[in-house]
């Protein structure tokens, strides 16, 4: 598997690469599933195919994807572009919020995350953003570590009381 961490390329996201990226999506489904199936759907999709490939198509939210030289794709991360110009309490600062991260269960452990994350990184930097931020869930613990490990730090907490 060493070999699949050299051998990836990593870019925005194609029509050809829906079929991989759901694959993706449904893992990420399951772990919050699993996790909170109160809040959670299982066995369903997060996105249309109508909805996914207008996603891939739009600049405001770009996708990146982790490929292996066979163009499986292995990761991918959904970014979406935030400003709150003439806000009234808000600066107004780009913000590049990662809405999703996921790397196939079968290839974790291998960098694809921390490249993916990195990327997303650059481009942002180029993209002239101030920031980059997420969520994660508390029923995810993995890749709340994943990301502490990048180096993120909590912004906000979101907290409840279920009733």
């Amino acid at each position: 598997m060493a070999a699949v961490e050299k051998a990836i390329e990593i870019e925005r996201a194609e029509e050809r690469d829906m079929e991989g990226i759901d694959k993706l999506l449904c893992q990420v489904l399951t772990v919050h599933h699993n996790g909170r199936p109160d809040l959670f759907k299982g066995n369903t999709k997060k996105y249309t195919d109508g909805e996914l490939l207008e996603i891939i198509h739009d600049d405001r939210r770009p996708v990146f994807v982790a490929r292996d030289k066979d163009g499986n794709v292995l990761g991918y991360a959904f970014c979406a572009f935030q400003q709150h110009p003439e806000d009234n309490i808000l600066t107004d600062i780009r913000t590049l919020y990662i809405d999703d991260l996921c790397v196939d269960e079968a290839c974790r452990g291998y960098n694809i995350g921390r490249r993916l994350y990195e990327y997303v990184i650059a481009f942002a930097r180029k993209e002239k953003c101030y920031n980059v931020t997420l969520n994660v869930w508390e029923c995810n613990p993995g890749a709340k570590r994943f990301y502490e490990k990048c180096g993120l730090v909590p912004q906000k907490t979101g907290m409840e009381k279920v009733l």
